[in-house]
């Protein structure tokens, strides 16, 4: 069998999006030109983001651009919404140029294809959205019969043509952005509101120019939800080469992020989870902060792949029903375009149905003083005597060989090393933590949880029957691969393949990182995990350090970005989840603003999902699946949803936030926040 018919047969198989799931291999795609800076597998993964001042402020957005592109980007991509804007467009071009800067420009464009012609003509690139570029939302489902659903396409296929011919003419090039929240009501009809939609919705697009021999187009799969996001790339990926379409550069992102620690996370968990199995050839990163603080985001998620194949070791290739076989093979045990939770047996409270559990790392702080647990989450209350937490409170802490020297709060349960272990009185309520050698040498154990480390070279028949045979353990599983993220998903896989429905914890350690670095990594390698439906608990190891002070403050950053990773991958809700947009030149009031301000109203709201969109744009659909939206609709004038139905039109921006805070306390949803133990204790 050919090269070529082993793999069409693994497409049909179902799994195949990358070229490898072991081994680090950007994707191969035809190079688009976008001015004089190309994209495409043959050149670096490029940074782009997106300006948030008004398109008709020349100078204020020619100035916006230059810190951008100071700032790292490559391309930056300015709305036009519509022809006027489009106009302008052209003036900022040329200011750049007399200015000395060439970087390309983009003209993001959404309901209006006469902006869209027009812009198409002034700049190196436009992107349209196939939900709304034909099609107007009116949230209808219509039953099509096939004659009706080709009269639809055909209609698209008119309305589109102009602008295909435009590019073709010019040499410009063009992005087909789908965005999970704004699919037309032809495709929900359809396909529903599914990965297939979104995907579905661009090809429809890309089919007509490739008719029309014209292919210098980008493709985007952009979702807030992260798991939606990935499944749909990956998706995207296999249909094109399904079809035998040509293979498209990808525009990454992740929609509507949100800002500081929650935005960069959630854009490392959807973006970092595509980098690792070599998919994307331009990432830009979404935050509602100003655009000049997003590339550098970007180009830090990036670079960690310009040596990764060099860097890292080899991973055997998985097999079905093999022990670490290393013929190559790209089966999946899982289904990489739904996402599905690793079957596990329940052991405590780890596996199962429980959420996955945070473990913080405190094997090299002594627990001697109430306060030492305050940074995770655990307060003590000298007057009552009692111990209470907040939302991130962390399940257990890792003590190593250094026992906590105080009755821990009922929240908390401590994980020690098995030597240290065998030494304590109380051997009910602290657990070891066996390497396996002691555990296969070692003859005591605890009744009901014990925890093992180990790794993807650890595992042969022996171990795998010792595993099997104990139904106390909880895997804690680890690396110190490079490409770690693929080495621990191919630990799962054999896990799989051997019918051990073990608890797994996910272990990362990162030495002489900064700060923003170990969140996008750690985000990555376990966010990517969780994605694939792997993973029952998180331990973030401390870098090495020597001051306990020092320790500390990490340990509160290390916990809250484990947290954030668990939110972000939607498989643990811990705090109130914001949907905001990153802003542009449509939007209508001060976005950074208003969400820091609805942020410090409704934060205690757990698992609530609120969007805060600056205009009707990125409004209902956008918001995807928020309980509450707050749309920009006019000059400081809010619309205010309940799920994706307007409850309130044309809210002066001063009362809007209360009015959101009315809307949430009558569905019985609101409470009164308690007083922050942080600022207690502090």
């Amino acid at each position: 069998m050919s090269t070529t018919q082993t793999i069409n047969s693994l497409i049909e198989n179902g799994n195949r999006y990358a070229n490898s799931l072991t081994e680090y291999s950007r994707r191969k795609t035809i190079t688009v030109n976008v001015g004089d800076v190309p994209m495409g597998s043959d050149y670096p993964i490029r940074v782009q983001s997106m300006t948030t001042i008004d398109t008709l402020d020349t100078l204020g957005s020619v100035e916006q651009t230059i810190r951008m592109v100071e700032s790292g980007c490559e391309y930056v991509r300015i709305t036009a919404p519509s022809v006027k804007e489009a106009q302008n467009l052209d003036n900022i071009r040329k200011e750049l140029r007399v200015r000395g800067y060439s970087v390309p420009l983009v003209a993001d464009i959404h309901f209006t294809p006469n902006a869209a012609e027009l812009a198409a003509r002034l700049v190196e690139k436009v992107r349209i959205n196939p939900g709304n570029y034909a099609d107007k939302k009116r949230f209808e489902t219509i039953d099509y019969t096939e004659i009706g659903y080709q009269v639809e396409l055909d209609r698209i296929r008119d309305k589109f043509l102009p602008l295909v011919n435009i590019c073709k003419e010019y040499g410009t090039a063009m992005r087909i952005g789908t965005n999970h929240g704004s699919l037309s009501d032809r495709i929900l009809s359809r396909y529903g509101d599914t990965p297939l939609g979104m995907v579905e919705s661009a090809l429809e697009f890309l089919r007509i120019c490739e008719d029309e021999n014209y292919f210098n187009i980008v493709l985007s799969m952009k979702a807030s939800n992260t798991q939606v996001m990935v499944e749909a790339y990956r998706l995207l990926c296999k249909k094109l080469a399904e079809e035998g379409l040509k293979p498209y550069p990808l525009h990454l992102g992740v929609t509507e992020a949100g800002e500081g620690e929650d935005g960069r996370i959630k854009s490392a968990v959807g973006i970092g989870t595509l980098l690792e199995d070599g998919l994307g050839d331009t990432v830009r990163v979404s935050l509602t902060e100003d655009p000049e603080f997003e590339a550098p985001v970007a180009k830090a998620l990036i670079d960690r792949y310009t040596h990764r194949k060099e860097k890292s070791t080899t991973i055997s290739a998985y097999t079905p029903n093999s022990t670490l076989q290393t013929q190559h093979s790209f089966d999946s045990p899982i289904n990489p375009f739904q996402y599905f939770r690793r079957h596990t047996h329940e052991v405590a409270n780890f596996g199962g149905h429980n959420v996955p559990r945070v473990i913080a790392d405190f094997s090299q702080i002594e627990v001697s003083a109430h306060d030492d647990l305050k940074p995770i989450g655990h307060f003590y209350l000298p007057l009552p005597d009692k111990w209470t937490m907040n939302d991130l409170g962390a399940d257990y802490i890792y003590t190593a060989n250094n026992p906590a020297k105080y009755m821990l709060p009922m929240g908390l349960k401590e994980i020690l090393d098995a030597p240290a272990w065998d030494k304590q009185t109380d051997k009910v309520n602290k657990f070891p933590l066996f390497t396996l050698e002691q555990y296969q040498t070692q003859s005591y154990r605890h009744d009901f949880l014990n925890f093992l480390s180990i790794n993807l070279s650890n595992l042969d028949t022996s171990v795998i029957g010792q595993i099997k045979a104990d139904k106390t353990l909880v895997l804690v599983v680890e690396t110190d691969n490079e490409h770690a993220m693929p080495a621990l998903r191919r630990l799962f896989f054999e896990l799989i393949a051997q019918n051990i429905s073990t608890p797994g914890v996910l272990v990362r350690k990162y030495e002489n990182l900064p700060e923003s670095d170990f969140q996008l990594f750690s985000a990555t390698d376990c966010g990517g995990l969780l994605i694939d439906g792997f993973g029952d608990g998180i331990l973030l190891k401390l870098p090495d350090l020597s001051e306990k002070a020092e320790l500390l403050t990490k340990s509160k950053s290390y916990n809250s970005t484990a947290f954030g990773i668990l939110q972000a991958a939607r498989t643990r809700m811990s705090k109130t989840e914001y949907i905001s947009c990153p802003s542009c030149g449509r939007t209508l009031f001060d976005l950074q603003e208003t969400t820091a301000l609805i942020r410090k109203r409704t934060e205690h709201l757990k698992g609530v999902k609120i969007g805060i969109m600056g205009c009707i744009v990125n409004g209902p659909g956008e918001m995807a699946d928020a309980d509450y939206g707050y749309v920009g609709v006019g000059k400081d004038k809010i619309a205010l949803y309940r799920g994706q139905n307007v409850v309130k039109k044309s809210v002066h921006a001063d009362n809007a936030v209360d009015e959101l805070i009315g809307i949430i306390k009558e569905d019985g949803v609101w409470f009164e926040p308690a007083a922050s133990l942080e600022a207690v204790f502090e």
